[in-house]
């Protein structure tokens, strides 16, 4: 049986208009994860993903890194039960 793992992030730094949304769509891809991303209107990149564990921490320790022209200066993680695949992982748009 796969352990699951669910964690509701916010990147905070030059996180905005460097792409960093489509980045981590792209990387949650990879990692066969679900869930979305989001801006928030404070400046701050929203997300909550869920997946295999291993996978998700890969995604927790690529959202220190960040995309390539973003700043990451802080990230807050929660994590929560999972609740089932989302199926797919998608950019929220306010």
């Amino acid at each position: 049986m796969i352990e699951a793992k669910r964690v509701h992030v916010i990147v905070e730094g030059r996180v905005q208009g460097v792409f960093f949304r489509a980045f981590t769509r792209d990387e949650a891809f990879r990692l066969g994860l679900s869930g979305w991303v989001r801006n928030r209107p404070d400046g701050s990149v929203e997300a909550l993903v869920e997946g295999e564990k291993s996978a998700v921490d890969k995604m927790v320790q690529w959202f220190h890194l960040g995309s390539p022209h973003s700043i990451v200066e802080k990230v807050h993680l929660n994590e929560e039960s999972p609740v089932g695949d989302f199926g797919t992982f998608e950019i929220h748009y306010y």
